[in-house]
């Protein structure tokens, strides 16, 4: 795919460098050594073999047991690993129809593809892909979803620099009133390296609006080999909570605030 980009001539020296910090060999041998896995047998697969990550989690007696549909909603430090590590967790306990909000670039990882729903960054969504996500509320299918819509980055707050989500979303809260659905908050422990987030400091310094740095998060993921790491699940919040005394994206926010408060 480097080497077909339109109407660009890549210097050689590129190529490499790009092949490189996204790990196209090692993930092409990977592929090849496992061609039948698929969804969660392909993810434990991949944590296990060929990222030796571990997970441990708290709270899972407040994952509902009972079978209606739920909405789960995550901080997202890593991006990409901690929606398969969390995807994970939710299948073994709670063995129903599940789907990731992701980037639509996701769908290219064809063996857990079925998995996710994807969302396009940089333009619309295609009819067929407007009407599936359609089909999976209607359906009554559990949904994961990363409100901040991007992984976490450096940010100055109260004076301090911390790494943090970006502001989330509202279209949770929307969706969980329209389809009666509990939120279920996630809060998931970890970062990626201090590159990762200088590099997109001085991107935004600079008003560069290609995300350079999202080219560095396969190699974030391969880099995060052999860690542990630790996800709390805090009690359901039901649908009911987000009456009018709030606008959508003030109960984004609160649901926000709720889960940041894990790291404290």
């Amino acid at each position: 795919m480097i080497r077909k980009a339109p109407k660009a001539h890549i210097p050689e020296f590129l190529i490499r460098y790009l092949e490189r910090i996204t790990h196209v060999k090692q993930m092409n041998a990977f592929l090849r050594k496992h061609p039948t896995e698929r969804n969660y047998d392909f993810i434990r697969l991949v944590l296990d073999e060929e990222l030796g990550c571990t997970a441990s989690i708290e709270g899972t007696e407040n994952i509902p047991a009972e079978d209606k549909p739920v909405i789960f909603v995550s901080n997202h430090p890593l991006g990409g690993l901690d929606g398969m590590i969390i995807a994970q967790m939710i299948h073994e306990h709670r063995p129903r129809p599940l789907k990731v909000i992701v980037n639509e670039l996701l769908m290219y990882i064809e063996p857990i593809n079925s998995l996710w729903a994807p969302v396009n960054k940089v333009g619309q969504l295609s009819r067929e892909q407007v009407e599936a996500q359609q089909q999976m509320w209607e359906a009554g299918t559990d949904v994961l979803t990363f409100p901040a819509g991007a992984c976490s980055r450096l940010q100055r707050i109260n004076g301090k620099w911390q790494v943090c989500d970006l502001e989330w979303q509202k279209n949770f809260v929307q969706r969980a009133k329209e389809y009666q659905r509990d939120i279920v908050p996630i809060y998931f422990e970890g970062r990626n390296s201090k590159f990762f987030y200088v590099l997109a400091f001085l991107r935004k310094l600079l008003h560069i609006k290609l995300n350079i740095e999202m080219l560095y998060l396969v190699d974030e993921m391969y880099g995060a080999h052999g860690k542990h790491f630790k996800v709390h699940v805090l009690p359901p919040i039901p649908y009911t909570t987000f009456d009018a005394s709030k606008t959508p994206k003030q109960w984004a926010e609160e649901v926000k605030l709720k889960v940041e408060r894990m790291k404290e």
